[in-house]
């Protein structure tokens, strides 16, 4: 048999053992989920559109035109409140438009379901609360030609149109979103990529409106050739909420078109996990098969995420599905929002549950799109100058100063009604931290150090012996750590403390001193000398460490 023979047969043999074993099928992988019936699995629909074939269902053309938008049609699809028809029923309010993949995700019988919250209108939409403005982030004033926000050094927001596939009611743009006669077109488009041509400083352009996945394809294409043709834009970045509110959007015509046009990135708009269904699973596997990195930008909403069990839901989610959480923002100041804003506390409250409490690369920054244009800046305290019952004082990288203001009312999240909070993840570990931020305790000693990190060693690990966890600097005695609230701290002026006694089981290692020879100096483990009386100079003033 000579050597080829060998390899054929080898194959062969290589060959049957593959087809013997069966296929692995990754069930972790959310793009792969199935349905009771071994089918891809599929969100909720609702029975108004039950009889829908799936050919029609499933084409986000007819999803486009067929979304709902007053009060009769909605209420064929959910139980309104009152104040839900109240606000359906103004007649100068934002635009409804809610495709019916996306209106289907709703509880019909839950006025306070999260998705809800975000795309049908109250009555409250039409109160005004203080620092309310139309064009709360100053993008005209930072517009040199129509629909090019140019607020950052190298980077310009490109508003390609004012449609989206539904409305959200916080909507920062509410005030040409929607409107089709202050619709961007062709020749607004050939406007804003002259004025790039002629600014070499940009490098990054963020494709926005509206949403620009709501534009015939060959237009969104022109306009990405259009940004490819010159040569000093490197990255080009699409927001949208399109996989969200009309995930069939994400076709194979769509992802070949963007593999054309690389260096693409995206960031998508999810608010709570309930939007991350099977359907948007495998519109964002599309995507990242595509090349493309997908981002994820929240906004804290009262009454839709502001709980940390929620928001780390959410997160888990969104990694879960290749999706890196990228920003958090406060709601803006916009007409329409004062019921969904929260105060700036409950940000940082849900930043301190995130952080540490789960995987860096899950965790957003926390910002708030400065009022009058200072672009986004994050609550940290580089750029966090002070922090009022009412106002919110901050700088941006630039050093503008602006102010956010807090609002005088806000309704707390109900933990008793939240199934998040009802079934937030155990930490154990945790609870030590809290005896030291109310005073009980002025260190934390590791507990079950080898039953947690050991993995199934039972011998004390060497750092559970008291003695190795004398706190420095607290003046304990003996060299012992002594429960919570027995803790002795000599004062100045307390006499030096005796020498324990020697046992009698236990002889002298020394001679006793004579008369004639003074007592020997106590010795102290660390942290245990007594403080110097009040003028005494300290073994730090003759360069000694204490």
């Amino acid at each position: 048999m000579d050597a080829q023979e060998i390899k054929t047969a080898v194959a062969r043999q290589d060959a049957e053992r593959a087809a013997a074993e069966p296929p692995f099928v990754n069930r972790r992988d959310p793009a792969l989920a199935v349905g009771p019936d071994g089918r891809p699995a599929v969100s909720r629909r609702a029975p108004l559109w039950a009889d829908i074939p799936d050919e029609n269902w499933n084409d986000w053309r007819w999803q486009l035109s067929h979304r709902v938008n007053d009060l009769e049609e909605i209420e064929q699809v959910l139980n309104l409140t009152d104040e839900e028809r109240e606000g359906l029923s103004a007649p100068d309010k934002f635009r409804v438009d809610i495709t019916p993949y996306f209106i289907s995700l709703i509880d019909p019988d839950d006025p306070n379901d999260p998705i809800r919250r975000q795309v049908i209108p109250l009555g409250r939409e039409q109160q005004a609360f203080t620092a309310m403005m139309e064009d709360s982030l100053a993008e005209d004033r930072h517009s040199p030609v129509p629909g090019l926000v140019h607020r950052y050094p190298d980077r310009v927001l490109m508003l390609v149109t004012t449609q989206c596939a539904s409305y959200c009611r916080y909507c920062t743009r509410s005030r040409i979103v929607g409107d089709p006669t202050q619709n961007f077109n062709r020749k607004d488009h050939e406007a804003q990529l002259d004025y790039l041509r002629r600014t070499p400083q940009v490098r990054d352009v963020l494709i926005s409106g509206g949403d620009g996945l709501t534009l015939a394809p060959k237009l969104f294409e022109s306009i990405l050739r259009g940004l490819r043709e010159i040569s000093h834009i490197e990255i080009i970045r699409i927001g949208s909420r399109v996989p969200v509110f009309l995930p069939q959007r994400i076709d194979d015509e769509l992802c070949a078109t963007l593999e054309k046009y690389h260096p693409l990135w995206i960031n998508l708009h999810f608010n709570h996990p309930n939007e991350i269904t099977p359907e948007v699973s495998r519109a964002v596997d599309k995507l990242t098969k595509a090349g493309l990195p997908v981002g994820n930008q929240s906004v804290l909403l009262a009454g839709v995420n502001d709980c940390v069990h929620i928001q780390r839901a959410l997160v888990h989610r969104l990694v879960e599905n290749r999706i890196r959480p990228y920003y958090l923002y406060q709601c803006d100041l916009v007409e329409g929002s004062g019921h969904f804003r929260t105060p700036v506390g409950k940000g940082l409250e849900i930043m301190e549950g995130l952080r540490g409490h789960t995987s860096g690369y899950a965790v957003p920054t926390y910002v708030i799109d400065a009022p009058g244009g200072g672009g986004k800046i994050p609550v940290m305290p580089n750029y966090l100058i002070s922090y009022s019952d009412h106002k919110v004082v901050l700088r941006n990288y630039e050093g503008y100063i602006t102010t956010y203001e807090e609002p005088p009312t806000y309704d707390r999240h109900d933990e008793a009604s939240c199934r998040f909070c009802q079934s937030q993840r155990a930490e154990p570990g945790q609870s030590g931290v809290l005896g030291l931020l109310e005073g009980e305790r002025m260190w934390i000693e590791p507990k079950g150090f080898s039953e947690i990190h050991t993995r199934g060693n039972t011998e004390a690990h060497r750092l559970q012996d008291p003695s190795k966890w004398v706190p420095f600097g607290v003046g304990a005695i003996e060299g012992q750590a002594q429960a919570a609230g027995q803790l002795r701290v000599l004062e100045g002026g307390d006499p030096a403390p005796p020498v324990a006694p020697p046992s009698a089981a236990t002889p002298p290692a020394v001679a006793p001193p004579s008369a004639a020879t003074p007592p020997p100096k106590p010795e102290y483990g660390p942290g245990e000398e007594p403080r110097p009386r009040d003028g005494e100079p300290t073994g730090s003033a003759h360069g000694e460490l204490l």
